[in-house]
């Protein structure tokens, strides 16, 4: 029986820190974190222009994640399956800040060959939330 009490307060406890764990951001609070270091207001349709084009690169954001970004996508180069970018399409979008962070880095070093401004995250964060 102690070993049921004790099983019991280990899933209690992971479901309630587990929760803690796996949010620690929201997409608007992620947009509002590259709008307050941008120099002009985030814009959607700048946002859609960034997200479809190629910037001197072989892809675009388009190119893995579709546009509009409301169903599964699949890596231009591995064929790994991603989950719909759009946060109305994939509630874990945005909400793990490390993981946006690094997904950030990684993915606009391959569309623009550098880290994406501030301002360019922001536009395009504001055209993801705009995708319902």
């Amino acid at each position: 029986m102690k070993n049921k009490h004790f099983l019991f307060a280990a899933i209690a406890w992971g479901v309630v820190h587990g929760a803690a764990w796996s949010a620690d951001t929201t997409p608007q609070a992620r947009l509002d974190f590259w709008q307050a270091q941008a120099t002009s207001p985030a814009d959607v349709a700048r946002g859609q222009q960034f997200f479809v084009n190629q910037h001197g690169r072989e892809w675009s954001c388009a190119s893995c994640h579709h546009a509009p970004p409301n169903r599964p996508g699949e890596h231009a180069a591995t064929g790994k399956r991603i989950k719909p970018l759009a946060p109305a399409f994939n509630p874990e979008a945005f909400t793990l800040q490390r993981k946006v962070d690094k997904w950030f880095k990684r993915n606009c070093g391959d569309v623009v060959g550098r880290e994406c401004s501030a301002q360019e995250k922001a536009d395009v964060l504001a055209y993801l939330l705009s995708v319902k």
